[in-house]
Parts: C-alpha cells; sequence; structure tokens
C-alpha cells in the first residue's frame, strides 16, 4: 500500500479507466465508471459505461482495447495492492 490506510480501494485504479475511456470515446463526457466492492480485502469491480456509439471503441477488433484497458487498470491496482476486475456496459 502506498498512502496508508485511510485511502479508498479502486481509488488510482478508477481515475486510470475513466482517463483511458475519455482518451479513446467520441463522447468523453458520457463516460462513467462505477465502483462496487473492495470492502474487507474483496476485490473491487469497475464498470465503465460509454455512450452507445463508443462501445465498439473501448472493445476494439476481437476485444484487443478491452484486454489492453483491462490490463492497463490491473497494473494501476496493483500499485496500491489491490485486486481488480473491469466490467464494460453494452
Amino acid at each position: 500500500m502506498t498512502e496508508g490506510a485511510n485511502r479508498l480501494p479502486g481509488g488510482t485504479s478508477r481515475a486510470v479507466l475513466a482517463y483511458l475511456a475519455r482518451q479513446l470515446v467520441g463522447s468523453p463526457e458520457a463516460v462513467g465508471v462505477e465502483l462496487s466492492g473492495g470492502e474487507g480485502g474483496a476485490p473491487v469491480r469497475l464498470r465503465l459505461e460509454v455512450a452507445p456509439d463508443d462501445v465498439g471503441r473501448v472493445i476494439g477488433r476481437r476485444g484487443r482495447t478491452a484486454q489492453a484497458i483491462r490490463a492497463l487498470t490491473r497494473a494501476a491496482a496493483a500499485r496500491d495492492g489491490d485486486e481488480v476486475f473491469v466490467d464494460i456496459a453494452d
């Protein structure tokens, strides 16, 4: 852990996910990230919501973009000692 026990679980990974999504989509104002879990050491679940026209951009061909987003978000969470799962709403 980096900043101590007072930090919120999933904080860094949530910010990274939102940043990545806003850079990829055509409507960055429609990007939303919902956080659930993370209490008592449980994994954090992040749900990414984008405009309907941008879902394909976030998923990418054969899901490669989505895999990359998940890998980067997991890496950000690992720095904080968290485990994170990313769901993309369609």
